[in-house]
């Protein structure tokens, strides 16, 4: 991949669109992680005001450290960028004490953390007028589908929904983002554990994006080893249970004899 050349087709692509819709930049959601690093960094490349939020709840320390550390790099090397700090775990435990018991399951409430951030960029958004950048790559996106629907899946624009996450490494190492990102395990920071993604799919995104491509090539399944045919099964299963946040939301057609 032309890595230089990726970096000036997104920020082109980012400030083109920026400027068509009428909005002022773009507003961020930084956790701490490899994908909003580079998101934020290509929005502040625009050179338009990009705002960047950390919207902790209960998090993991080093994830909250790291978010930190790469807000503060950003503020540094670019004048445009500003910051905001939201601590949105008052409001959840608020959620938590509303919601009904049987409802306040693990995943439910993990999932509602990221709702809660969404409604949390949309705010500020709607307020500065910025587009909601979002920050999902294409294995998330288009692959097993990690995302939260109408969370962190909830977004404006994706800016490197078209890069596999070897590729949003290659191009955060090239653009300086902090070595604390570009070693952390990649993590969905919906966790106070501070579990990562590889501890939830079972698979590395290395492994992953093999899938993708295996598949995406119709390779053929001879002499594959045990450990591949596993990782094709766990992308398969994740593809096949999340392919409803990746397609258009089903609409009821109804025929023109009935109207």
């Amino acid at each position: 991949m032309k890595n230089k050349l990726v970096i000036e087709h997104i920020t082109n692509w980012l400030k083109n669109y920026s400027i068509q819709s009428k909005t002022m930049g773009f507003v961020v959601g930084i956790s701490g992680g490899i994908d909003s690093a580079l998101t934020s960094t290509l929005c502040a490349k625009t050179d338009l005001p990009t705002l960047c939020l950390n919207m902790p709840i209960r998090q993991h320390k080093a994830e909250y450290d790291r978010a930190v550390e790469h807000i503060n790099w950003l503020r540094k090397n670019f004048a445009n960028v500003t910051s905001h700090e939201v601590n949105l775990a008052g409001v959840f435990e608020k959620i938590e004490s509303t919601f009904p018991v049987e409802v306040g399951d693990w995943l439910t409430m993990a999932k509602t953390r990221a709702r809660l951030r969404m409604l949390t960029l949309y705010a500020f958004a709607g307020n500065k007028k910025l587009l909601v950048a979002g920050t999902g790559n294409k294995v998330e996106d288009f692959g097993v589908g990690f995302f939260t629907k109408y969370g962190d899946g909830g977004v404006d624009i994706s800016p490197i929904a078209d890069l596999v996450k070897s590729e949003v490494y290659a191009l955060c190492k090239d653009l300086g983002v902090v070595n604390s990102i570009l070693i952390a395990k990649p993590t969905d920071g919906l966790w106070a554990d501070g579990r990562s993604d590889e501890d939830q799919i079972g698979a590395t995104y290395d492994e992953l994006e093999w899938a993708m491509k295996f598949i995406e090539n119709k390779s053929s399944e001879n002499k594959l080893t045990e450990r591949q045919k596993t990782v094709l099964d766990i992308y398969s299963r994740f593809n096949k249970a999340n392919r409803h946040k990746m397609e258009s939301i089903p609409v009821c057609v109804i025929p023109p004899k009935l109207k």
